[in-house]
């Protein structure tokens, strides 16, 4: 327990509030957790699997109308409505809190209040922050000792400091209608409630690691960003960093637990892991730009994650996972979900707690949006660096998104200027598996369009401030696009472990090793120095360059888009980033 006046004080405040039946301090050892774990079964909450196949893993169901994070009602509440921006939802401080006080108030009567401290990064490091969450769901107690470092040590960090992130969570009844997930970046409070669900009450997760600390960045100067960290080594020994924003359904995870192709292996090429969403950057001592993971664990999507797309996640969640929504084989107690293998259980339940036989159901056993959460040392690419507080220097920043036809394979900004105007620019065109029409571009700057705790016009200028810091020592910034189409509809680049392949030019980029051919947008690679050894029969050369053109039509098209999308920022949009569209402008004319 900590003697800390702002702590406590805060804690006897929520007390008074929710009504606990008894108040649980949480310290993080294995005692207590497995105490929590039993007790969660008994109850019903979590659904232990096989200890042989899956040890220490569990299974836990939402309720089938708390099954996602749930954007509409998601509240940024700043005292000034333009503080929280044009991309966000706002409410007023004072009528928000009151709201959710009158929601919370006396919702913990006959339960228990957890009350959780963690710390994002490793204890103690300098790039670290401290928060504590209360709640009253059990599952929220396991999943942040999972996602976040849970421990006593973290109450001697803090010792007498007020700079710590206040977390309430209160489950209620669950209601749909008085779901609410709200950020107070300038109180550093998060309060959500009416879910059950990790996203929305893993509070460490998107509303700490982004919304607040995104703000925290703008007023400590350091970033905040929805990024991957990976490291690849060369055949020399060389470790080189890169960080990578992607929106949703662009291969995030993939690329961040990548398997190098099997001449790459052959040669020597190594991976290595360090984060697989969240990225917190700061200047350090040589002037170049540092990163963690302030996370512990990884939070990944379930359908679609097997052997082929993904064996490095799928062994990551072979141990110490909570599993929320999927199939269960009631045969053998294992978890089953879509695209894991083609032998779904016949005797089986599905993610509403219904019997379920997979090899005749219509229906889908797992919920599309399903998750694991993985403890990160299960990884086998994890970093050595992973667990150092001193971070790792980022050599590049990649931006990517899902176009079919507009942007190539790669390309390289011009500076970091031009890069910020890279990243803000960000897009995805919606596919058949999003509602609505085919093809409609849907910007996602950076990819924290849902995760950004302040005006994203001054986020942008807070990119451009970070770039003048940085000068000459600042990380190349390039824009990837896995997902180039052919006339069919088929990709015309293999993805997966091969994206390795680009990786590589770009780390010869940033070293100088590999010139590049000047384009109206940006950079583009020679295609011969793509290597493409190994993989001639899915890709031919002719292909290759097809997809490394920039068509002038296409692009003019696309900068009408981009004006159209700056004039929801007004004023705030930085002028380097109008000048940036001007310059592209006149490149195509």
């Amino acid at each position: 327990m900590t003697t800390n006046k702002s702590v406590l004080d805060w804690v006897e405040q929520v007390k008074e509030l929710v009504k606990p039946e008894s108040v649980l301090w949480i310290d993080g050892s294995e005692e207590q957790l497995e105490q929590l774990r039993k007790e969660a079964v008994s109850t019903g909450e979590m659904i232990k699997l096989n200890q042989e196949k899956l040890p220490g893993c569990y299974l836990h169901r939402t309720a089938v109308n708390d099954v996602a994070r749930v954007e509409d009602r998601t509240f940024i509440c700043t005292r000034k409505e333009e503080d929280a921006g044009p991309t966000n939802h706002w409410m007023d401080p004072q009528k928000c809190y009151q709201m959710l006080f009158d929601i919370a108030r006396d919702s913990y009567k006959g339960r228990t209040m957890y009350i959780i401290p963690y710390s994002m990064g490793p204890i103690g490091s300098p790039f670290s922050k401290i928060g504590v969450e209360i709640t009253d769901s059990i599952y929220v107690v396991l999943n942040m000792s999972i996602m976040t470092r849970v421990s006593e040590k973290v109450w001697e960090t803090l010792g007498d400091s007020t700079d710590w992130v206040k977390g309430l969570h209160a489950k209620c009844n669950v209601d749909p209608e008085k779901r609410y997930i709200c950020q107070f970046p300038e109180d550093n409070t998060i309060i959500s409630v009416n879910s059950a669900y990790g996203g929305n009450v893993l509070l460490g997760k998107k509303c700490f690691a982004l919304r607040i600390a995104s703000y925290q960045g703008k007023q400590e100067g350091w970033m905040a960003e929805h990024m991957l960290i990976l490291g690849v080594q060369n055949p020399k020994g060389e470790l080189h960093y890169v960080a990578a924003a992607f929106p949703s359904a662009c291969g995030k995870t993939n690329l961040a637990m990548l398997i190098p192709p099997e001449g790459y292996q052959k040669k020597g090429y190594k991976i290595f892991t360090v984060g697989d969403d969240i990225a917190w950057m700061r200047i350090g001592p040589d002037g170049r730009l540092w990163a963690i993971n302030p996370e512990n664990g990884f939070f990944g999507v379930a359908p679609g994650t097997n052997d082929h797309s993904n064996p490095n996640a799928l062994a990551t969640t072979r141990r110490g996972t909570i599993f929320t929504n999927v199939a269960l084989s009631n045969d053998d107690m294992t978890v089953w979900w879509e695209g894991l293998d083609k032998n779904p259980p016949e005797n089986g339940t599905d993610w509403k707690g219904n019997p379920w036989n997979g090899k005749t159901s219509t229906e889908k056993g797992a919920h599309p949006n399903s998750r694991f959460t993985a403890p990160a040392k299960n990884c086998p690419c994890i970093s050595p660096e992973f667990d150092k507080g001193t971070g790792v220097p980022i050599d590049a920043i990649i931006f990517g998104g899902r176009r079919a036809q507009t942007t190539p394979l790669v390309y390289q900004s011009r500076d970091w200027n031009n890069g910020v105007f890279v990243g803000s620019i960000m897009a995805s065109e919606t596919t058949a598996a999003a509602t609505g029409a085919v093809g409609v571009v849907r910007r996602d700057p950076m990819a924290m369009l849902p995760f950004c705790g302040y005006n994203m016009g001054d986020y942008f200028a807070h990119w451009i401030e970070m770039g003048e810091k940085l000068g000459d020592k600042a990380p190349k910034i390039f824009n990837v696009n896995w997902f180039r189409l052919d006339e069919d509809g088929n990709f015309l680049w293999p993805g997966f472990g091969d994206n390795l392949r680009v990786v590589d030019w770009i780390l010869s980029r940033c070293a100088g090793e590999v010139d590049a051919v000047e384009t109206p947008i940006g950079y583009v690679p020679k295609p011969e120095d793509i290597n493409l050894e190994g993989i001639e029969d899915k890709i031919s050369f002719d292909t290759l360059k097809s997809i490394l053109t920039v068509d002038k039509g296409q692009w003019q098209k696309e900068a009408d888009g981009i004006e159209e999308f700056y004039k929801k920022f007004g004023d705030k949009l930085p002028q380097e980033l109008r000048d940036e569209l001007a310059k592209l402008k006149a490149n195509l004319a």
